[in-house]
């Protein structure tokens, strides 16, 4: 065992250029050839990140204002996904060794089959409303007061495969609103119906200028089809630790401890915080904000600017590092804000490797699967080895 812990962050949707596949994956009629999410939002606006530049971010592909580094201390590369998809399980899954060939239902064009919506009226004994693609800050807006008023669902959907139900706490308690949620996860295991994530959405307000989502979001995921890495650290008594969305997107799989995070900045406080405890092990950290919040409404200066506060946030963590620590900062996919529609794109993600122990670091070639990430932390803590991947740990002396 080389590294004691580890700490992988997921910047959600950071991508950094797109893949040479991107002519097969789509947003609103156009291929994705010619997004990159961190790219053109470093076009459009001065992107001050000196600590993501000094870790050599710069490095790894061309950003204006972003240099790269003469004599670099951390090891970097972009990886491309390998899968057969551009959602956040896909590639979270892929990061820990698991491939999929076959992509997640989606439903942004048409909303959910009638036949779907009508069964999920009669065993719920609601109504539904919605059944379109929309941001879950809007649709409560339109439909929120209609809910307050008879209780129906707010059924919608996004560019991910996923079915979401927003409803007020105090119209549907919150018990409730998960029950709702599992029988919309048992309605969705049929195979042409099958999404990714249900997702209960609870909000408060009294009405559409002061409505707003709270902390009560439950993910109801589909469980991985295979053991990964998180599995194999598990069964030898290693610490997994998940926050953020990771227990959900896992569906709890070969995870030991988790904490659910409110925002970006929760997630940073957390992670911190365990970079002061004494374990040994993963901790794996899921940023949402920057594909929620801005990759998702095209929000090219909210999404910049976020970045800019997370850059500067990586010091509080990285003072407590430990000379066997591994620090591991990456994305998921991409999701170019400058792009046609509203959907993930299909990038390249970045890797950044830092350890305090580094003398010396350097630009690795480019890695082909999300999977080498999962291959190499398994290969550390000495457990069984996912299926797919490749460890660069030998390259990072």
């Amino acid at each position: 065992m080389k590294y004691k812990r580890i700490f992988l962050i997921v910047m959600d949707s950071v991508g950094i250029g797109y893949q040479h596949d991107a002519d097969k994956f789509f947003n609103a009629g156009h291929n994705d050839i010619g997004s990159n999410t961190l790219g053109n939002i470093a076009e459009r606006m001065d992107l001050k990140v000196p600590n993501l530049e000094k870790l050599g971010l710069g490095n790894i592909a061309p950003l204006r204002g972003i240099n790269p580094q003469k004599e670099l201390k951390s090891f970097v590369t972009k990886i491309a996904e390998a899968s057969n998809g551009k959602d956040t399980m896909t590639g979270h899954w892929e990061m820990m060794g698991l491939y999929i060939t076959t992509p997640f239902q989606t439903f942004t064009d048409t909303g959910f089959p009638k036949e779907l919506i009508d069964l999920l009226e009669q065993r719920t004994g609601r109504k539904v409303v919605g059944n379109i693609s929309a941001s879950g800050t809007e649709i409560i807006k339109d439909f929120g007061e209609h809910h307050m008023k008879t209780g129906d669902l707010i059924v919608y959907t996004s560019a991910d495969s996923v079915l979401q139900i927003a409803m007020h706490e105090e119209i549907i308690p919150i018990a409730e609103q998960y029950r709702i949620c599992e029988i919309a996860r048992d309605i969705t295991m049929k195979p042409e119906w099958k999404v990714g994530r249900v997702i209960a959405r609870p909000f408060l307000g009294t009405n559409k200028d002061n409505f707003k989502r709270t902390s009560n979001r439950h993910d109801y995921a589909l469980k991985p089809s295979n053991k990964t890495a998180l599995n194999f650290l598990d069964e030898k008594g290693f610490d997994v630790i998940a926050l953020g969305k990771i227990n959900d997107i896992f569906d709890g799989y070969g995870i030991n401890q988790y904490a659910k995070t409110v925002s970006n900045d929760d997630g940073m406080v957390k992670i911190t915080e365990w970079s002061k405890k004494d374990f040994t092990g993963l901790v794996f950290l899921n940023l949402v904000d920057f594909d929620a919040l801005y990759g998702h409404r095209r929000d090219v200066e909210g999404y910049g600017k976020a970045i800019e506060t997370f850059d500067s946030q990586l010091p509080e963590l990285m003072k407590n590092l430990r000379e066997d620590d591994l620090l591991l900062i990456t994305a998921d996919h991409g999701n170019d804000p400058t792009f046609y529609g509203t959907d993930h794109t299909r990038e390249h993600v970045p890797l950044i490797i830092y350890s305090p122990s580094f003398k010396s670091g350097k630009l690795l070639e480019t890695r082909h699967t999300f999977a080498d990430i999962g291959f190499s932390i398994a290969e550390n803590f000495d457990t069984e080895l996912p299926e797919h991947g490749k460890s660069f740990l030998d390259l990072i002396k």
